[in-house]
């Protein structure tokens, strides 16, 4: 539904009207207050005259007064460095006010951002049990802190043992017969299913024991399945540069010299 057009000033009396209306609402920066004028008034003139007399009365801040106290009740909420930098650039506060204010007010008011953070996590995050670990970095992180600081802040909490990432979480609930073959039916060999388990930080202490088990089922095979893999391809296996590409291609796969060699005997024939 479209805006319905402001009713625009008459007088130089309506913008200063419209400036203090606004300013008794909350604080804005020059560039702000600047913007919602224009929407009163064409008259730049007017415009100007009201900024300037806001300004000097001390009324309406300047950039970086308006910077200071800015950082002064965010440091007070516990947000980080890095979220006040990006909320008072979107704003249309140049970086340099900005990196200048914050330097300024964590020097006056001695704030240690590790310590900081510290309380923050604390106050947000008791225990670790309904979380994951990029979950409680993306918070802090949307707080304004840096991964340094995170990292401090985490190293402190007494429940830090507890926090575990998605993939280690999802790991506990994989059933390892499963995972394997899952994997062999998709064509990996045995050490390239070792290998990818262990990236997802599945148990794999019973690694050799499941896979016999499963070999005895007949549910993997994996000299069918190296077969299986060869077939897929065409190599020649006549043309020994081939055969090379043939044998590296299923060492890839995860196949053992043995499954790969039987493979390629059985092709011969």
């Amino acid at each position: 539904m479209q805006r319905p057009p402001l009713r625009q000033a008459k007088t130089i009396d309506n913008v200063f009207s419209s400036a203090y209306w606004h300013l008794s609402q909350q604080d804005f920066t020059i560039n702000e207050i600047r913007t919602k004028l224009e929407r009163k008034t064409e008259n730049r003139e007017w415009i100007e005259t009201v900024l300037a007399n806001l300004l000097e009365s001390g009324y309406l801040k300047n950039d970086f007064d308006f910077a200071v106290r800015y950082c002064e009740l965010a440091f007070s909420h516990e947000l980080g460095a890095g979220a006040i930098r990006g909320k008072l650039q979107r704003r249309g506060i140049a970086v340099t006010e900005v990196d200048t204010a914050i330097e300024q007010v964590m020097e006056e008011q001695n704030i240690d951002a590790f310590k900081m953070a510290t309380s923050r996590l604390l106050s947000r995050y008791e225990n670790f049990c309904a979380t994951t670990r990029e979950k409680v970095y993306a918070w802090m992180t949307s707080k304004g802190f840096s991964r340094g600081e995170i990292d401090h802040a985490l190293s402190q909490h007494p429940q830090r043992e507890t926090l575990r990432s998605k993939l280690a979480i999802k790991a506990d609930k994989a059933d390892l017969a499963t995972e394997i073959i899952k994997l062999f039916n998709k064509g990996k060999g045995e050490t390239l299913i070792l290998q990818e388990l262990k990236q997802r930080l599945i148990d794999v202490s019973d690694f050799d024991e499941t896979l016999y088990q499963l070999s005895l089922t007949g549910d993997v095979d994996f000299y069918q399945s190296c077969k299986n893999e060869l077939a897929k391809k065409r190599y020649d296996l006549s043309d020994y540069k081939e055969k090379s590409k043939a044998y590296a291609y299923l060492s890839r796969k995860g196949f053992g010299s043995d499954e790969i060699k039987e493979a390629m005997s059985l092709d011969d024939e």
